[in-house]
């Protein structure tokens, strides 16, 4: 199966890493989905939601208020200055 490796980085900290089969949001032209084999991708998200699509089928979602997303041959780095909320904004 093919994966993604994607990570949440922000000034202070990595926020999440690991292996992915896909993450979803929306940007100012609507939602997408970045997929395994995905073309190089750049976009800007302000206040979506994140989604990362687990290879054990969960789904964890990051509420980040403005992020910059950029992959590029299966690794998915997001960056952010600004630390989540929601249920697994405790462990950061």
């Amino acid at each position: 199966m093919d994966t993604l490796y994607v990570k949440i980085i922000s000034p202070n900290k990595t926020i999440y890493e690991g292996p992915a089969v896909a993450v979803s949001s929306q940007n100012s032209q609507g939602n997408f989905d970045i997929l395994p084999q995905h073309a190089n991708f750049l976009t800007m998200t302000k206040n979506s939601p994140i989604i990362i699509h687990t290879i054990d089928k969960k789904q964890l979602e990051f509420k980040i208020p403005l992020s910059i997303i950029y992959n590029l041959g299966n690794r998915v780095s997001i960056y952010t200055d600004i630390v989540p909320e929601g249920p697994l904004a405790s462990n950061y």
